[in-house]
């Protein structure tokens, strides 16, 4: 059977219904949608999505990655995206495996392995898109076929997973792996002041200290953190806020005032407008058509 056969067979059985499904194998996920979905606020944390069938769409900024079968994506750095499943049916479904990126494994295999990086220096955007080889898709069909055999899990996954992770680090387009493993990379130092701002979203904060933290002069630091995420600090730390906030309308069912005023919006008029600029609809008349369609 065609190993691309095999996988979206495998990820049919193991995600009956559309949703995020959690499995047995540490840090692996299998997400399903038989429909076409509206573009919904999500955090992508390190991560590797290869998708086995159907196609989705992730917008970071004012950037678009579209990935399907035949190009993978990795997210290097949590990223607050809107992301969307483009293509998809009863008769076939998106299915995606979805992979955390062990950064310790990452490093120890970047020592054993290392490869001339012409980029060392380079920016890279937080997001890339590189083609499914048959080396990486036949790994992880054999990694999915784990969840038919979980007494297997616990002795074979591990090593199941290095060899996926060894096939990322040496393929093509694998400079944003590299300078995720070097401690001194300029990614790792914009990662150190991404995950100060999702700490302190709801607080104010001044430019020159987040720039501190990322041990960048302002200018530089400003540069390099809109080449990565495709957004000024500033945007960025408005994007998780107007999640949160969401998340506390449908979820909490708090009202506006008191949701914008909880992820640090001191004035309604404000939240309100940037939340009408993000999601195109007013933040109440928003969470009540959630609730409706949960």
């Amino acid at each position: 059977m065609d190993s691309l056969v095999k996988l979206v067979d495998i990820l049919g059985r193991h995600a009956p219904g559309d949703g995020i499904h959690v499995t047995p194998i540490p840090g692996v996920g299998l997400i399903r949608s038989a429909t076409p979905t509206m573009p919904m606020p999500v955090v992508y944390e390190p991560t590797l999505c290869l998708v086995a069938q159907g196609r989705k769409q992730a917008m970071l900024g004012t950037s678009t990655y579209v990935y399907d079968a035949a190009n993978y994506l990795i997210a290097s750095v949590d990223l607050p995206v809107m992301g969307a499943v483009i293509e998809a049916s009863e008769a076939a479904p998106y299915l995606c495996l979805v992979l955390d990126l062990d950064m310790t494994e990452l490093s120890d295999l970047a020592l054993r392995h290392p490869t001339p990086d012409g980029n060392r220096d380079a920016v890279l955007p937080g997001i890339a898109l590189s083609e499914t080889t048959p080396e990486l898709l036949d790994a992880s069909v054999r990694l999915a076929s784990l969840l038919d055999r979980p007494s297997d899990i616990e002795g074979l996954a591990p090593l199941v997973i290095r060899e996926i992770l060894y096939r990322l680090l040496t393929g093509t387009g694998n400079s944003i792996l590299r300078q995720m493993t070097r401690a001194d990379s300029r990614l790792n130092q914009i990662a150190k002041a991404i995950a100060w701002l999702r700490s302190h979203y709801s607080e104010g904060c001044r430019i020159d200290d987040i720039a501190d933290i990322a041990g960048m002069s302002r200018s530089t630091f400003h540069a390099h953190f809109k080449a990565v995420t495709s957004m000024s600090p500033l945007e960025f730390r408005n994007q998780l806020r107007l999640q949160e906030a969401r998340r506390l309308m449908v979820a909490e069912a708090m009202d506006a005032a008191a949701a914008g005023f909880q992820v640090g919006y001191e004035h309604p008029s404000q939240f309100s407008r940037e939340y009408v600029r993000m999601f195109g609809i007013p933040p109440a008349r928003d969470a009540r058509l959630l609730r409706i369609t949960e």
